[in-house]
């Protein structure tokens, strides 16, 4: 959705081996390069890293979390290029080096994004010995995460959109490629297949996730309320998409709960459309966020959300219009939540509804892209062609 006009783009990664979603990437024409490395390791890539950007004439470094935040800020300094960094949690969140390594280097950026009003405001705390950048503005603006609304729309009964192997359990994004997105008779899977081969009954309810499977998730606790819906609603299922640290446990969980019929797991999903198709409610039982994609996809596919309030998503979820929300321990309400939507099908319909109709009018991706080249004309001024890079 950028102005590939205006912006080149250039993504550096840091990581042990390449990963699923560069297909995606170089697909919407963004130059992909890996740097073999551990947060750790980024310490000693500051001379790489440099050396890329003189080579390719780099103009904006957009850096994403700490380390690699770190990272950009001692090349970009060096080389007077401006940086710009995006904030995707609260400060409390990260560990020791993580935390004193952001903040004591934090000044040296043009400006730094926050995914949220909460993330903003953490920033803005924890970041008191400079509030300001170079040059007197405001350092902290938040943009909020955003979605293609076109592509993800809820596929109808009569088929949803995916082949064979996207049944398989491998990593990769939420994102389908750009050339995923027409509908032909080859790609068509009816809904009844799709839920016969995970095996939902046809009438059941789903209540689901997308996640990563780990701590700051609590989907122990899912399980847990997964278990007490089932109790007043018998004919409901439970749909977790993803994988992680956590799935072993949350396995042997179910099975000790001799409920393991009502539970399906199916692994990271390259396409998440026909899945997110499937729930009739988005349960999430977060500690802590930031402003989660995943949750803003099933919204974009007319799923309302039972959640804890962390982090953004209080900003996103309007309680009793889009779904319900609970306050972070308060986890009985969201079963009651999840009951009511199940007994109430108007009400859910109506809810369903408003969770498109929200995420269209204020979270699309179009807007996003909007402010982040905003930000990016901000920093350089306007020229025929800029690079930029984002790691």
């Amino acid at each position: 959705m950028h102005d590939q006009e205006h912006f080149e783009f250039h993504c550096l990664y840091f990581y042990q081996q390449k990963n699923n979603i560069v297909d995606e990437l170089e697909a919407a024409g963004i130059q992909v390069h890996l740097i073999p490395s551990s947060n750790l390791g980024l310490f000693f890539q500051v001379r790489k890293v440099r050396a890329f950007a003189k080579e390719l004439g780099i103009d904006i470094i957009h850096a994403h979390l700490p380390w690699a935040g770190i990272l950009s800020r001692f090349v970009g300094n060096k080389l007077n290029i401006p940086i710009v960094y995006t904030e995707h949690n609260t400060w409390d969140r990260y560990n020791k080096v993580s935390y004193w390594g952001n903040r004591m280097s934090f000044k040296n950026q043009d400006i730094a994004i926050a995914v949220s009003n909460e993330v903003a405001l953490s920033m803005q705390l924890n970041s008191m010995i400079d509030p300001y950048k170079r040059g007197g503005r405001m350092k902290i603006k938040v943009i909020q995460n955003g979605v293609n609304t076109e592509v993800f729309r809820r596929m109808s009964d009569a088929g949803c959109r995916m082949s064979d192997a996207d049944t398989s359990l491998r990593g990769g994004s939420t994102t389908p490629k750009q050339f995923d997105l027409n509908i032909t008779p080859s790609n068509l899977r009816p809904k009844d297949k799709l839920i016969s081969s995970i095996g939902i009954p046809p009438e059941a309810k789903v209540i689901g996730i997308v996640a990563v499977f780990r701590d700051q998730k609590r989907l122990w606790v899912w399980i847990d309320l997964a278990l007490k819906i089932l109790q007043r609603c018998e004919n409901t299922h439970f749909l977790l998409v993803g994988d992680g640290e956590w799935r072993s446990r949350l396995e042997k969980q179910i099975v000790e709960s001799g409920k393991s019929a009502h539970f399906h797991l199916v692994g990271v999903q390259k396409q998440v459309i026909p899945y997110l198709s499937l729930m009739d409610i988005y349960l999430s039982t977060s500690e802590f966020e930031g402003l989660p994609i995943a949750m803003l996809e099933a919204m974009s596919c007319e799923v309302p959300v039972v959640s804890t309030r962390a982090g953004g998503i209080g900003e996103v979820v309007q309680h009793g219009v889009q779904g319900f929300l609970s306050e972070i321990e308060e986890y009985d309400e969201l079963a009651d939540y999840c009951i009511e939507l199940i007994t109430h099908p108007t009400l859910h319909q109506r809810m369903a509804t408003a969770a498109r109709k929200r995420v269209v009018e204020h979270f699309s991706m179009k807007r996003m892209v909007e402010e982040l080249e905003g930000v990016y004309d901000s920093v350089i001024g306007r020229i025929e062609t800029t690079k930029t890079f984002t790691n």
